[in-house]
């Protein structure tokens, strides 16, 4: 396994999708991929994350970017949130943790003094050569995806 580090290839995975297909990163060489991860289908902050991808979704096609995003629910719940808020992008289900881990997302977390494991809100930008060029951990959400285009639109 290659660390993960900018500039060092992104490392590949398979997961099932909302679009019922196993996705696989490096069925996109050559484009450029934005890699969302969220904890939690249909919860407000992850709704208002999605949606806002949604919104840019036709800025990031135009810069030659795809959206996926993972979280740990099951391809059901996906399908659920997808249809819900109409997402023209691929939810990826990540069940057993494994590119979690990979992308090293996820982490010890605290909500009103309870510790727990969870994905920590990132977001990971992949050159067309399938590099890591940027990352972005522990996302606020407000101007999040103005950035993360903003970066998409540098690559060229």
């Amino acid at each position: 396994m290659s660390e993960l580090l900018i500039g060092n290839p992104a490392p590949d995975f398979a997961l099932p999708a909302s679009t019922g297909k196993k996705v696989k990163l490096s069925q996109f060489a050559g484009k450029k991929v934005v890699l969302f991860f969220y904890p939690q289908d249909l919860t407000p902050t992850c709704t208002a994350e999605a949606c806002d991808f949604r919104d840019g979704i036709g800025r990031f096609r135009r810069n030659g970017a795809v959206v996926l995003g993972i979280s740990p629910d099951p391809v059901k719940q996906h399908n659920k949130f997808a249809e819900q808020y109409e997402l023209p992008y691929p939810l990826l289900s990540d069940e057993e943790l494994q590119v979690c881990k990979l992308y090293d997302v996820w982490k010890l977390k605290k909500l009103y003094g309870r510790e727990y494991m969870g994905v920590q809100r990132s977001t990971f930008l992949i050159d067309r050569d399938g590099r890591l060029v940027q990352e972005w951990r522990n996302v606020r959400i407000k101007g999040h995806v103005d950035a993360v285009l903003a970066a998409v639109k540098a690559l060229g």
